[in-house]
């Protein structure tokens, strides 16, 4: 059994976790979060506190049991605060743009590339800075990989989309003798 899974998962205050069968429904202050996991995974909802454990003895299951308290402690925190990822577009005539729920991103091609923004997440864009949101912190994150997939960072100028707090190493360009 994994570390995270020997400690019972406190719910905080103000946070309602329901526990039916494998579907687990976590309601916040801001979102109501569910999720059906693998049903060789007990889940207990005992004291205000959630426990974790394996129904079975298969090897090949065990590591479900860690993956499924980070799930739930992710469900969690994203149901009273949402997740937050920060993208940078670096480049000359680079830029981002929402109109309705389309992102434009004008990223050097001969085209305006468009990204259809899904439902649950909340995006903006200022001064070449992307906001991406939301109570899933895996909807939050593939949306940020997807957008930073358009156009990553290339090594030599450093144009491109890249995280906030991402660096990324720069080569040296061609030297004339």
């Amino acid at each position: 059994m994994s570390r995270l899974a020997k400690k019972p998962i406190v719910i905080p205050e103000k946070t309602d976790v329901t526990v039916s069968g494998s579907t687990v429904t976590v309601k916040g202050a801001n979102a109501t979060l569910s999720r059906v996991f693998h049903p060789a995974v007990r889940i207990q909802n005992e004291n205000n506190a959630i426990s974790v454990s394996l129904s079975g003895t298969s090897q090949k299951l065990k590591p479900l049991v860690g993956t499924t308290v980070a799930h739930i402690k992710n469900m969690i925190v994203g149901s009273n605060k949402p997740f937050e990822k920060n993208l940078v577009v670096e480049g000359i005539g680079f830029k981002a743009d929402i109109k309705g729920n389309i992102l434009t991103l004008s990223l050097g091609f001969t085209h305006p590339v468009l990204v259809t923004i899904p439902a649950g997440l909340t995006v903006s864009a200022v001064k070449n800075v992307i906001k991406v949101s939301g109570p899933d912190i895996e909807a939050v994150g593939q949306f940020a990989a997807f957008v930073r997939e358009r156009r990553k960072p290339e090594p030599y100028k450093g144009k491109g989309i890249r995280y906030e707090n991402e660096v990324i190493r720069r080569k040296q360009g061609k030297k004339t003798v």
